[in-house]
């Protein structure tokens, strides 16, 4: 079973693809999908669509994992991230990709075991579950595979 997990954003989103086979979980890749600043939202919006299909087309994911909207101090930004993910579930939807929801504590806490854990933690977790020479960067594609990690562990495949 392949997964694809994502980190939403609209400036950078992460995303972090494993396959599982039987109870071994391994690392495909990883990476992030960029938009510049100075670009109106809506095209953003249909740049992170058409990368995230090619993602899907090249990488062909069986399920993708997504870590929930959970709480943004600034509302302009959590109405975009809120976007961000609003095109990554319309782009899985229109492909028939089972898609699971999972919040920040819960990835915190599959991945580190405790559901407090902060970034760092998170990323060198990360680096060893998945037996890489480096912790992956930037910080979203990371979190992407936390995300990506916690489908992997609680899905029969």
């Amino acid at each position: 079973m392949r997964i694809i997990g994502v980190d939403p954003g609209y400036g950078i989103l992460g995303y972090g693809i494993l396959e599982k086979n039987k109870n071994k979980i391994s690392h495909v890749t990883h990476g992030v999908i960029t938009t510049e600043k100075d670009v109106p939202m809506y095209k953003r919006l249909g740049y992170i669509y058409d990368r995230f299909v090619e993602l899907l087309e090249e990488y062909s994911p069986d399920a993708c994992a997504i870590e929930s909207l959970f709480f943004y101090k600034n509302v302009k930004t959590a109405i975009h991230v809120g976007e961000a993910r609003g095109v990554i579930l319309l782009a899985s939807s229109q492909r028939n990709i089972p898609l699971y929801e999972f919040t920040p504590y819960q990835v915190k806490n599959n991945v580190t075991g405790y559901g407090r854990a902060d970034k760092k933690q998170v990323q060198k977790m990360v680096k060893m579950l998945l037996n890489l020479n480096d912790i992956p960067k930037p910080d979203d594609a990371a979190d992407a595979l936390a995300v990506a990690w916690c489908l992997a562990v609680e899905i029969r495949a």
